[in-house]
């Protein structure tokens, strides 16, 4: 299923491409739902991580989409945003949010189709999954490939990923079973590393691309050892 979110203050608009995005729905016989927002602070508080696009309007009254974009970039780095303006200099400057494309209103059904169409198929391309963290400032989904290590903190977790760290309430079990064959390794009772990083183990110290250095228990060198080597068996 495809979800697709529209932000919009303008109801009639967002009543017209609902119906446009029925409409490829029903021609091209994929399930799609559709949510609407009437505010670039609604997409924010009430946003929902399955999102897979938004058709984010820019002008708009309380919070505008180039600041609701800012925000959701960082609750989730790979939904697709196609910015709606009237003014096309305002979509250049959305490209900065890694926008898939902006269209100047009034919007066509032949457009549109169009860029459903490009969409669907670069996501078919670009598949990456990703894991949801929740915590109490809000739900990120972060792809697999940006999570570098996974630590125990105080009694949680710490995801360090290539943007930020971030807090998760799971216990080290969960996550594991959760990641189980998606190339992340428990190394030690209190880390799970992801295979990616990894340049190289010297004793009991793991170094990892970026030059950060993660213990190693003995008890789990030896499975760690036979699972990075057919990692990079993989590659070679």
């Amino acid at each position: 299923m495809l979800h697709i979110a529209i932000c919009d203050d303008e109801k009639n608009f967002v009543q017209y491409l609902t119906d446009l995005i029925k409409q490829y729905g029903r021609e091209t016989g994929r399930d799609i739902k559709i949510t609407a927002y009437y505010d670039g602070m609604e997409l924010i508080e009430k946003y929902d991580t399955t999102i897979d696009l938004i058709f984010l309007d820019i002008q708009m009254r309380i919070v505008n989409g180039l600041h609701a974009a800012g925000r959701i970039r960082q609750m989730d780095e790979r939904v697709g945003i196609i910015f709606l303006t009237t003014l096309a200099q305002y979509g250049l400057e959305g490209y900065k949010y890694q926008a898939a494309n902006y269209i100047i209103k009034p919007l066509k059904y032949v457009r549109l189709k169009s860029e459903l169409d490009k969409f669907i198929e670069r996501s078919r391309k670009e598949e990456n999954p990703s894991l949801v963290i929740a915590n109490d400032t809000g739900k990120y989904k972060v792809p697999l490939k940006s999570i570098r290590y996974i630590e125990t903190y105080n009694r949680n977790l710490m995801f360090h990923t290539e943007q930020e760290n971030i807090i998760c309430y799971k216990s080290m079990k969960e996550v594991e079973r959760e990641l189980c064959g998606t190339g992340f390794v428990r190394c030690h009772t209190s880390y799970i590393v992801n295979l990616f990083y990894v340049k190289g183990v010297k004793k009991l110290d793991i170094e990892l691309i970026t030059g950060e250095v993660i213990p190693i228990s003995q008890p789990k060198r030896k499975d760690f050892m036979e699972r990075l080597t057919e990692y990079w068996g993989d590659f070679l």
